[in-house]
């Protein structure tokens, strides 16, 4: 992996642009494309089908972004995952401060050129894409689901690209997008299932929508930590070695190379 900060940065940029551009405008499309339609009735039907091709886009635009540039900067395009490698001692409070600020720069750049692309009338009706709670979901409710939710993708994070043991060059691409799609799939109509603060900032910026936004900053803030801590203890801390001591004693003598291990 590449440690230039710069390099790494603009990775990092490029992928939460990426997220934010396709992930945002794929709503804002939806609307544009469909929005007479619910004036007319049968809107159910065509809320599901949006419903499937928003979490199709933005678990394929990070699955490719994962896969694009994992190599050079991890693959994180979301401040809640820089936030478990910070926590977990996995990356340097400099590149963690850097991988921030290309992140949140990449949402504000791509919220502006979707802010450019479409009328007025789509972006007031879809918020420029910002998340926002469905009916019937509270706030309290909100937080929670979008702990869970970004719980799910960081734990997958870490069990594919973090995890030594894990699948990383293999899958992890795949692995990470297809957590966003069924993450969206479910969590689409009650939060808008960002899991992402820079997925939320961007558009929240651009639109000037801020309603209830704390919740897409403290939920991922929270589940993403969870998950990194909890899979970093669990399964990621180096074992202590057994102690050495002859067979007669109790105490089980070590295999080659155990004690290198603490």
């Amino acid at each position: 992996m590449d440690y230039d900060p710069l390099r790494r940065g603009f990775a990092e940029f490029v992928g939460a642009f990426t997220l934010i551009f396709v992930g945002a405008g794929a709503p804002l499309t939806f609307t544009k494309l469909f929005a007479p339609a619910f004036l007319q009735g049968g809107g159910d039907q065509i809320s599901g089908l949006g419903l499937v091709a928003v979490a199709l886009a933005n678990g394929l635009a990070i699955g490719v972004m994962v896969s694009a540039v994992g190599h050079i900067s991890g693959g994180h395009f979301n401040p809640a995952i820089t936030l478990g490698f910070f926590l977990t001692r996995r990356l340097a409070p400099l590149l963690a401060l850097v991988y921030w600020l290309a992140q949140f720069a990449g949402a504000v750049c791509a919220a502006l050129l979707l802010r450019w692309f479409y009328a007025e009338q789509v972006r007031n009706i879809a918020h420029l894409g910002a998340p926002g709670l469905g009916s019937g979901v509270d706030k309290w409710q909100g937080l929670v689901i979008e702990i869970v939710l970004t719980f799910f993708l960081v734990w997958v994070v870490f069990a594919t690209a973090a995890d030594p043991g894990g699948s990383f060059k293999a899958i992890a691409g795949l692995a990470i997008g297809l957590t966003i799609t069924i993450d969206v799939l479910m969590g689409g109509p009650l939060t808008g299932a960002a899991m992402n603060p820079a997925r939320a900032f961007g558009p929240q910026l651009v639109q000037n929508y801020w309603k209830n936004g704390w919740i897409w900053y403290a939920g991922p803030a929270a589940g993403g930590a969870i998950a990194a801590l909890a899979y970093e203890w669990l399964y990621l801390r180096p074992p202590r070695p057994f102690p050495v001591g002859p067979s007669e004693t109790g105490v089980i003598e070590p295999r080659p190379g155990d004690a290198a291990l603490d």
